[in-house]
C-alpha cells in the first residue's frame, strides 16, 4: 500500500472518478425509454407477438390517436362540423414544437386542425383542437379519460392532448394497439389521414411525421410516429399485405432507423 500523501491523492482521484461514473452511468439508465411492442391480427385480434405489452409508458405523439379518436367522434356526434372555425388560443399558440407555427387570434376550420394533428402531428393544433371540442385542455383530458374508459384502455391515463412528457400521462402499446383498431373499424372515412405523405393546412404543406416509415415499409395504410426523450422513438401502424392485415406499435427504439428496422421484422415475421 502507498502511504504517501501523493498516493493517497490517487486514490482520491479514483475514488472521485468512480463515483462520477456510477453516478452519471445509473442516470443515463434511469432515464434510457424502455423498450416494448405488440402485433396484432387485425381481422381476429390475435395477439401475434408482445414484448413488455402492459407496461405503463410515455406515448409521446401516439397520444394524437386518442385526441383525433375524441375529433373525429364529436364530428360523428354532430358537436362541430370540419368547416367550423376555431380561433387560436394563447396557450395554443405557446405550445413548443413539433407546432404548425398558430398564432394568437387566427382563426383556422376544424379540418386543417385535424389534418395537422393526424399529419405532422402538430402540438399546437392538437391543443387548438382539444379546446374547440370542450372549451378547454383541462376538460377535454377529462374528456379522453372516460373516452379511454369505454373503449377499454385499461392501463392509459391521460394529461394532455399533444403527448409532451407530463407527470401521469402515460399508456401501454396493446392500449394504443386497440385506439389504432378503433380508427380503423370506427373511422373508415378519415382513416387515409394517418396514411398521407403531405397535406394542405390551410396555411401551408405539412409532410407526414411518419414519412421514413411510410415510404420504407411495404403495405403501411397507417401510421401515427412520437418521440420524446422519455419515450424514445415509437410508431403505431396498421399494414395490409394480401388478405392480412396486422397493426403493430414500437415504443422505445432508439433512432428513427431503429424504428423502422424493427417494425419492418416484426411486419415480416408476423404477416
Amino acid at each position: 500500500m502507498i502511504t504517501t500523501s501523493k498516493g493517497v491523492k490517487v486514490r482520491s482521484i479514483s475514488l472521485y472518478t468512480t463515483l462520477i461514473f456510477l453516478f452519471f452511468g445509473s442516470a443515463s439508465i434511469a432515464i434510457a425509454a424502455p423498450y416494448a411492442a405488440i402485433v396484432i391480427d387485425a381481422n381476429n385480434n390475435a395477439v401475434l407477438h408482445q414484448q413488455n405489452s402492459d407496461m405503463r409508458l410515455h406515448p409521446a405523439g401516439l397520444t394524437k390517436l386518442i385526441t383525433l379518436y375524441a375529433a373525429f367522434d364529436a364530428i360523428r356526434l354532430n358537436e362541430f362540423s370540419l368547416d367550423d372555425m376555431v380561433t387560436i388560443s394563447e396557450k395554443s399558440a405557446a405550445e413548443p414544437a413539433v407546432k404548425l407555427g398558430l398564432r394568437a387570434g387566427l382563426e383556422i376550420k376544424v379540418r386543417y386542425l385535424i389534418r395537422a394533428v393526424g399529419v405532422k402531428g402538430a402540438n399546437d393544433a392538437a391543443t387548438a383542437l382539444a379546446e374547440k371540442i370542450s372549451g378547454s385542455e383541462a376538460a377535454f383530458v377529462d374528456k379522453l379519460n372516460r373516452t379511454s374508459k369505454r373503449l377499454g384502455l385499461t392501463r392509459s391515463s391521460w394529461s394532455n392532448a399533444h403527448g409532451l412528457t407530463e407527470q401521469g400521462h402515460l399508456s401501454t402499446v396493446r392500449d394504443i394497439s386497440t385506439l389504432m383498431l378503433s380508427h380503423k373499424r370506427e373511422f373508415p372515412d378519415f382513416f387515409s389521414l394517418f396514411g398521407r405523405l403531405s397535406t394542405d393546412t390551410g396555411m401551408k404543406t405539412a409532410s407526414n411525421s411518419s414519412k421514413r416509415i411510410l415510404t420504407s415499409i411495404e403495405g403501411i395504410e397507417a401510421s401515427r410516429y412520437g418521440y420524446t426523450r422519455a419515450a424514445g422513438f415509437c410508431a403505431a401502424v396498421y399494414v395490409t399485405r394480401g388478405s392480412r392485415s396486422i397493426v403493430v406499435v414500437v415504443h422505445g427504439a432508439n433512432s428513427t432507423k431503429d424504428l423502422v428496422d424493427r417494425l419492418s421484422a416484426l411486419i415480416d415475421a408476423n404477416i
